[in-house]
């Protein structure tokens, strides 16, 4: 009884943690948990419990690769989880490619990032492939860029992204060799190539994973792969200059990469093109792994842009560009003398639809580069808790638009993209180069847009504007619930899937969709939509990468409804003997509009309870 007592410590097993240690290639993780072992063995409670969740199974490798917590353990990231990971995958490429297969590997700032870069590479060598690794400390974007450039059969991306500093991620892209082997259409292998992993490519590697025993096992080789210089990232910027966009008017631009990897390679961009009246923000400019300045390294969180508000007033900026540590997605932020920061952020539903109106644009009047994705008719693609503004605008063009599952593993593999967004700050400019969100190049192509505007006496308000009285505007709003206890998010969904509310702001709701049975030729996902009678939507899903319950509000008036309000207010301006030159939707509809969205959030925080 004593040995199974000593074995089995409160839902662990301390023969397998032991096992752990000693396979551990990492001294520092390894003399941790072994001493979180002795201390859970001498009856700390806090001790067994943190053993029992590091070892409540292995980190799960699905379509967003890996994620977690840097820490010692098979639900933790280390490199002993890094190293399996990196064998799985050589040995899916080794079935479906063979031997000589190539794999490019790059990393951001994070701790531990370039240790996980090297153990891939070390691991795709020895197992008879091509290892190619960038240089350190590089955007996302160049990744994705580089596997499609050199033509490789795969790529590795060590980044969390925007997650908090203690985490780090393991993101995998496929090149085409490997998807012809393993897709019955080749038509689905031509579109997703270059793009982050789905099904079936996810459980297949995940299958690889699984059967490595033991880091022991795993070889890895001391040198032979090769190591690219920054001639990559020319190459990258050279491709930026061939999207046809440039500076117009000067901007006084305020740049922030939050402490990421973005600075050097956006403010290349940035000036090549001809934007040079540009501002960094100088405490968050050096890549620093802990994020020093924001609670969150997310320009999606409050506070993240404080620092580059401060600047932009004292600068007098036109414009503020923040990238995520990563940079794959970029925010932005304009002038706004209503508020107290003195800029106001926009949406991510804004810029889309800014970014889709400016190549939609481009693309009727011949001024677009035209090597889209696919060979195929352009399409125009946002994810299914986008707004659906940007559909509307491409019908005003006469263009194709359609809806994908949340994430740009879905939007990037549209046949035929042009331009494709996620209201999460993520952009797809140039689909053909770069099979991803790319908060660099999007960048650049929304401060050129910016100074076409200026140039010709307009601005970003004016011309959000002009679209929304054309096709109608598409307010939207988020709602999230972070969550420590993850439990609470399926029971949230299992209520909302039980009894959905009956009316969303007043409207009675008409149409409930359960979208983990699929919907309007989707794959099944996790997740509710409800439409209203009024037209009003909410979409509310789990976050697919942090501990999230989110909830995804849009209310909409059309033309018609605008123009009516418009009217009402020149009505009563007129009366009041002030001349009124313009009907704006912004100015006439948008306190209503919010007021609807609250009224909504309202609503599903009294239904949730959370």
């Amino acid at each position: 009884m004593t040995e199974v007592a000593d074995r089995f410590t409160n839902g662990f097993d301390a023969a397998v943690v032991e096992a752990w240690i000693a396979d551990d290639p990492d001294q520092q993780t390894a003399t941790t948990l072994a001493n979180i072992l002795a201390a859970a063995k001498d009856g700390d409670e806090a001790a067994r419990a943190d053993l029992k969740d590091r070892f409540a199974g292995p980190l799960t490798f699905g379509t967003a690769g890996l994620r977690g917590e840097i820490a010692a353990g098979p639900n933790r990231m280390n490199r002993a989880v890094v190293i399996r990971a990196a064998a799985g995958l050589s040995r899916f490429l080794l079935d479906t490619v063979g031997e000589g297969f190539t794999v490019v590997i790059g990393c951001d700032a994070r701790y531990k990032s370039s240790d996980f870069a090297r153990d891939t590479a070390a691991v795709v060598t020895a197992a008879g492939g091509t290892a190619i690794q960038l240089p350190d400390q590089l955007p996302t974007p160049l990744l994705a860029f580089a596997l499609s450039h050199l033509q490789a059969d795969a790529g590795v991306m060590v980044t969390a992204s925007h997650n908090p500093p203690a985490d780090n991620g393991y993101k995998v892209y496929l090149g085409k060799r490997p998807l012809l082997a393993i897709e019955s259409d080749p038509a689905a292998a031509e579109a997703g190539a270059g793009a982050q992993i789905v099904s079936p490519a996810d459980a297949l590697i995940a299958e690889q994973i699984a059967a490595v025993e033991s880091v022991a096992s795993v070889s890895r080789a001391e040198s032979g792969w090769e190591c690219l210089d920054d001639t990559i990232v020319e190459t990258y910027l050279e491709r930026i200059d061939a999207l046809n966009v440039s500076s117009s008017a000067d901007l006084s631009i305020v740049l922030t990469s939050l402490h990421g990897v973005g600075a050097s390679v956006a403010e290349a961009a940035l000036a090549r093109t001809g934007f040079t009246n540009l501002h960094p923000v100088p405490s968050q400019q050096a890549p620093d792994p802990d994020f020093p300045t924001v609670a969150f390294p997310n320009p999606e969180e409050a506070g993240a842009l404080d620092e580059s508000y401060a600047l932009a007033r004292e600068v007098g900026a036109e414009l503020i560009i923040a990238n995520d540590p990563d940079a794959d997605r970029f925010s932005a932020a304009i002038p706004d003398s209503s508020l107290a920061a003195g800029y106001r952020q926009l949406s991510g539903d804004e810029v889309g639809l800014l970014l889709g109106e400016d190549i939609a644009t481009r693309l009727a009047q011949g001024d677009h580069h035209t090597d889209h994705a696919g060979g195929v008719s352009p399409v125009f693609a946002n994810s299914i808790v986008s707004s659906r503004g940007l559909a509307a605008a491409a019908r005003s063009h006469g263009f194709t638009a359609t809806n994908t599952l949340t994430g740009f593993k879905w939007i990037s593999r549209v046949p035929g993209l042009v331009f494709g967004y996620e209201e999460a700050l993520g952009y797809c400019v140039d689909p053909a180069a770069v099979r991803d969100k790319d908060g660099i190049s999007a960048a650049v192509t929304f401060a050129a847009l910016a100074s076409r505007l200026k140039e010709s006496g307009s601005s970003i308000d004016a011309e959000l504007d002009r679209i929304r009285n054309r096709d109608g505007y598409f307010a939207t709003a988020p709602l999230s619930f972070r969550l420590e206890d993850v439990s609470l998010i399926a029971s949230a969904m299992a209520k909302l899937r039980e009894n959905p509310p009956m009316t969303l702001a007043g409207s009675p709701v008409a149409e409930v969709h359960d979208l983990s049975q699929g919907y309007e030729g989707l794959p099944p996902t996790d997740g509710i939509l409800l439409l209203s009678e009024s037209n009003t939507r909410v979409i509310v899903r789990p976050s697919g990468t942090e501990p999230k319950l989110k909830c995804y509000l849009e209310v909409v008036a059309d033309p018609e409804g605008i123009a009516a309000a418009a009217a009402a207010d020149q009505r009563a301006v007129a009366a009041a003997g002030i001349s009124l030159t313009t009907t704006s939707a912004s100015a006439s509809l948008a306190p209503a509009l919010k007021e609807r969205l609250t009224s909504i959030s309202s609503e599903l925080k009294d239904f949730f309870g959370l």
